[in-house]
């Protein structure tokens, strides 16, 4: 039997997460959308490149769920995107009706699969999908660390102009304003930042980071990222998919560590077959720990607000 994703939300996000798991042949795609015409035409849009691009899955759309059913991964996207002046903040509770839904629907055809959590506010929207999906806490992960720690090694590489292959970062917390690159532990072929940097513009480049994806959307004043964001959910599908084992930071539902419970926040994780496989624990300083626990309680918030809405 051929493997198949499906992806909800057949905008920018979700498009460009279909076009690159296709391109690298991970499975066959399945975009869903409530936007009638719009998954069905990406999806064939996407299917005839195949050809040209040389990959050989089936990429299709459609406005229900029963044609993902069997998905071994599935990746939520779907929401409003953020718009200038807009925090995530901002898209709670709009966005917890549209993830709840696409949680549930994704539960009934696929019992198995992963739970991929890309919409904003990303780890409240991750536990609003783990509430609806009833699944176990391995297999609802989001989409966060992952984008981070991307752009905090593309500002890195930047403010010292060597190869961002050689660049090294750890983001830890809630995707957000409250999120923490650990400085300590980041750093370009095993020099520490510390080492290569002045305090000004290690200042500069974690600010810059925390404020990655409200720069792209002041740029673009219409919509937000979606290149970075397709491209770190597909690296934990395919870690998932392939069975690879990769420890990325993912927004993971803790029971104790960090002395956080209940709560999604972004950690360390073992991606696998199995999902969250492993949780790592990282020995913090007590800076790093207040750091920290602010954006758990940042985060815990927004998780009140939805406990609220949902009763």
């Amino acid at each position: 039997m051929r493997r198949k994703v499906t992806i909800v939300g057949a905008g920018n996000v979700g498009a460009s997460c279909a076009l690159r798991i296709a391109g690298r042949e991970l499975a066959d795609v399945v975009l869903v959308d409530v936007v009638e015409g719009v998954p069905q035409g990406k999806g064939l849009d996407l299917f005839q490149s195949g050809p040209a691009l040389g990959y050989d899955v089936t990429v299709s759309g459609a406005n229900d769920y029963a044609t993902t059913a069997g998905s071994e991964v599935a990746i939520i996207t779907a929401g409003f995107p953020r718009k200038p002046g807009m925090t995530r903040d901002d898209l709670l509770l709009a966005n917890f009706e549209i993830v709840r839904t696409a949680a549930a629907q994704v539960a009934q055809y696929s019992p198995e699969c992963v739970i991929i959590v890309v919409t904003n506010p990303l780890d409240a929207m991750a536990q609003a999908a783990f509430w609806e999906s009833g699944f176990p806490r391995e297999r609802v992960v989001g989409m966060a660390g992952v984008l981070d720690t991307a752009r905090f090694r593309a500002f890195i590489s930047l403010e010292l102009q060597v190869s961002v292959e050689n660049v090294t970062g750890v983001v830890l917390g809630g995707h957000g304003d409250t999120m923490v690159p650990l400085v300590r532990l980041s750093g370009v072929a095993g020099i520490p930042m510390t080492e290569l940097m002045d305090q000004a513009a290690i200042d500069r480049v974690v600010e810059r980071t925390r404020n990655g994806g409200a720069e792209i959307v002041k740029y673009l004043k219409t919509g937000s990222a979606f290149y970075a964001p397709s491209a770190a959910a597909v690296e934990m599908a395919e870690s998932i998919l392939k069975d690879k084992k990769k420890v990325l930071p993912c927004s993971a539902y803790l029971q104790g560590e960090y002395g956080i419970d209940g709560l999604f926040v972004g950690v360390p994780v073992k991606l696998g077959a199995g999902g969250v496989e492993k949780i790592y624990e990282i020995q913090l300083t007590d800076a790093e720990k207040a750091m920290l626990r602010k954006s758990a309680d940042a985060v815990q918030e927004m998780v009140d607000v939805l406990k609220a809405r949902r009763g």
